[in-house]
């Protein structure tokens, strides 16, 4: 998965998704159904924050300032990729996660915490990111949504987050497989992570991004955040410092319940409000995923044979075929 450093050079007017296939999970898969109910976009802005847990990414978004210079178009582009995984095509993903990783070869530096050199590459990063992003969307999909999945639903679901892993820098056989999984691989990272003051910086920005940087974000942000805190660990409000008002949680909760219940009964509504609060991208992928005709091969396809088909070495060989 991305960092919310990159900026994937797309523009809204040019996406079209399932218009291939169904990329590599398809109609009834629980991918499908967690990462486009509107609790998405809490888990994503939980997931974001998350990531300045790892002092590589922290350094990484703090020497490059993106979040800071233009916080909406790093966030619209950010959860686009997220959405391009889950429900793209697989000529898009393909081409996405190249550009990605294009875009991360760029990002290194020194870490001043650790004094370690970083990479946007880094396996163990690329895997933070995807870890707490696919568990943040579930986590957001169990509490404020339609409750948690069947219990192969929720199998088939991090079967599904290893073949998304496919698509970035991370170690297959690290990737967890199951919810026990992520649990040890929580407590496995975990004297690994650490908060800086950049650290904490960025995350309370995220999470409470400035009015200077427009209403829109700063109404989505504010009205997100208690929802996304409300699920974290103790542990994990600990160390970033992530606070709420006695007895908000019991009060936001219901309502935030109820708002997502009415959001997800008009996706029309839910998919412009995505356009004003995350971005015009995310927005527009939201509304093509629930307008968009079949695909012309209505199939799913594995990541290894979309990437010979539409990866740079794949096109690479069929020209020199041709």
């Amino acid at each position: 998965m991305p960092t919310t450093v990159d900026r994937p050079q797309f523009s809204a007017p040019e996406l079209q998704i399932r218009s291939v296939d169904y990329g590599f999970f398809g109609p009834g898969s629980p991918t499908w159904k967690v990462w486009t109910a509107p609790t998405a976009a809490i888990g994503f802005q939980r997931a974001v924050a998350l990531e300045h847990f790892d002092p590589a990414l922290t350094a990484a978004v703090a020497d490059l300032g993106g979040i800071y210079d233009d916080p909406f178009g790093r966030l619209d582009h950010t959860f686009a990729y997220f959405l391009i995984a889950a429900v793209g095509d697989s000529q898009m993903a393909i081409e996405a996660s190249e550009h990605l990783m294009a875009v991360h070869a760029k990002s290194t530096g020194i870490d001043p915490v650790t004094g370690r050199r970083y990479s946007a590459n880094n396996p163990d990063s690329q895997l933070w990111i995807h870890v707490t992003g696919w568990h943040s969307v579930l986590k957001c999909f169990e509490m404020y949504g339609p409750g948690p999945l069947s219990p192969d639903e929720e199998a088939r679901y991090w079967e599904e987050c290893v073949i998304a892993a496919q698509l970035q820098t991370c170690k297959g056989s690290g990737v967890p497989a199951s919810r026990a999984e992520v649990r040890e691989y929580f407590e496995q990272v975990r004297p690994s992570l650490c908060v800086s003051e950049r650290a904490r910086r960025g995350m309370h920005y995220l999470l409470f991004t400035p009015y200077s940087k427009g209403a829109r974000l700063w109404l989505g942000a504010h009205l997100m955040a208690p929802a996304a805190i409300s699920t974290l660990p103790r542990w994990m409000r600990e160390l970033g410092g992530f606070e709420l008002p006695w007895g908000l949680e019991v009060v936001y909760r219901p309502l935030v319940r109820a708002a997502v219940a009415a959001a997800a009964s008009h996706p029309e509504a839910l998919s412009a409000g995505l356009r004003q609060t995350i971005g015009p991208m995310t927005g527009k992928l939201y509304h093509q995923h629930i307008t968009v005709s079949p695909p012309s091969t209505p199939s799913v396809v594995t990541v290894e044979d979309a990437r010979k088909r539409y990866g740079r070495l794949g096109r690479g060989q069929s020209s020199s075929a041709s």
